[in-house]
């Protein structure tokens, strides 16, 4: 019996991230239903992209008091789990702080002090972003896209990050406690604790037993927690601490809002063009004259890849919609509601997989039953979205894909566009008038 935690604490690590892994399986399986596409390109560039963009958070310090917050709870986040490395040693061994006999004394020291001071930067920024979100008023934090589960989300994401960081500092406290008292050999400086929940520990001077008690109680509830907050990660906006990064690595590098040609299209008139040229010849398969089966995107299946991987990495901050001119002015269209819905529509697109082991129709589509086109129409494609996104998502890329679609396969553009496109063919601009009174403007 003298194993018994070691066993559970085994069965616990080996479960949690067994469950960690296949929700990461699922999301990579969801992502490759789009179409495939190349962004393996300028390397040297996309590492630095993505180490200054999602390592080093220069976008988010733009708006510098969310920034430095989001810095403190992301850089004090990441760097405390470092120790889950000393907690999955000692709940395997049964050891007890076992990177101090790695580091060696005085570098233990400095290290455990470190990740205290860390500690109380998350539960600083964890506490004001929950004011922030709540009671502060913030508008792109309170709109009625966020009612429900994308406000609670958020919400439980603040406190359970709280919460680990409670059992941090009470685990220390405790053991801080058992080694001044000769109970635990005395590994490690805990300034935070010692100035915090040690003199309230102290003050009910609770036996040595109790204490261990705590102590244990507050380290399994940190792994636990650990573990929880991990495979929450699934269903949460919170993705984007992972995918942050592969998403900055294949953020398109070419110019905001370049429309991207079709390379059928442009064969196309490429041999409209040529004289010599047999306008009846079949394009060969293959080739880039012949026509894909369907121009632009009606449903997840017609987005690339990258674009998809775009939607599951939103965190939901709502800074490409506070920017967005029609939204601003009251129009429908909201570029952080058009992420959220891909990701609801490719979600759904999943689950119909896992229940009939491949997709069967389910008699929707992207278009019209998640996004409207009143919304894609409403976009002025400024790319004030694009500009504004800490980790350089794109949902601009998919109104222009389902844009494509309504015009080049439905012929279901407004009325002004297809009169502007209508000069255009007839005029050679857009303006109704005779191409030979196309310079009359600068006759005086």
């Amino acid at each position: 019996m003298q194993y018994l935690d070691n066993i559970i604490f085994l069965i616990l690590l080996v479960a949690g991230f067994g469950l960690f892994g296949k929700s990461l399986l699922k999301i990579y399986r969801n992502i490759r239903l789009g179409r495939e596409i190349n962004r393996s390109d300028r390397k040297a560039e996309r590492w630095e992209t993505m180490a200054r963009v999602a390592m080093g958070q220069s976008r988010m310090v733009k708006r510098p008091v969310a920034g430095i917050l989001h810095l403190f709870v992301y850089v004090g986040f990441v760097i405390i789990n470092i120790e889950l490395l000393e907690i999955i040693v000692d709940g395997i061994f049964g050891t007890h702080r076992f990177l101090a006999t790695i580091f060696g004394h005085t570098f233990y020291n400095i290290f455990t002090a470190t990740l205290e001071v860390l500690a109380i930067l998350v539960i600083i920024g964890v506490v004001l972003f929950f004011i922030r979100r709540n009671f502060y008023g913030v508008k792109r934090l309170t709109m009625k896209e966020l009612f429900g589960w994308p406000k609670n989300d958020a919400n439980w994401i603040l406190i359970i990050e709280f919460a680990l960081m409670v059992f941090f500092f009470t685990m220390n406290s405790s053991d801080l406690i058992l080694q001044q008292r000769g109970v635990l050999p005395e590994h490690g400086s805990f300034p935070i604790s010692q100035m915090t929940l040690v003199p309230f520990l102290e003050i009910f001077s609770f036996d040595n037993g109790f204490l261990i008690f705590v102590e244990r109680s507050a380290w399994w509830l940190h792994f636990v927690g650990i573990l929880f907050f991990m495979n929450y990660l699934y269903y949460s906006k919170h993705l984007h601490i992972i995918l942050a990064f592969p998403s900055t690595w294949y953020a398109n590098l070419d110019l905001y809002g370049k429309f991207n040609n079709l390379d059928s299209v442009t064969a196309e008139i490429k041999l409209m063009m040529d004289p010599n040229a047999d306008p009846y010849a079949a394009p060969a398969e293959g080739s880039v004259a012949e026509a894909p089966s369907k121009f632009g995107a009606e449903d997840v299946f017609d987005l690339n890849q990258v674009q998809l991987l775009n939607a599951y990495s939103c965190t939901e901050c709502g800074r490409c919609t506070s920017v967005c001119p029609a939204n601003i002015t009251g129009k429908k269209l909201s570029p952080r509601l058009i992420l959220m819905k891909t990701r609801d529509r490719l979600e759904e697109v999943g689950r119909n997989i896992d229940k009939n082991g491949k997709f069967e129709d389910d008699g929707k589509k992207l278009l019209n039953d998640y996004i409207t086109k009143e919304e894609l129409w409403a976009c002025t494609t400024c790319n004030a979205c694009t500009e504004a996104c800490p980790v350089l998502l794109d949902p601009l890329s998919i109104i222009f894909e389902m844009r494509r679609f309504l015009v080049m396969e439905q012929s279901a553009a407004p009325q002004e566009l297809n009169l502007m496109m209508t000069n255009v063919e007839n005029n050679a601009a857009p303006w109704q008038y005779n191409q030979a009174d196309r310079l009359n403007w600068a006759k005086d």
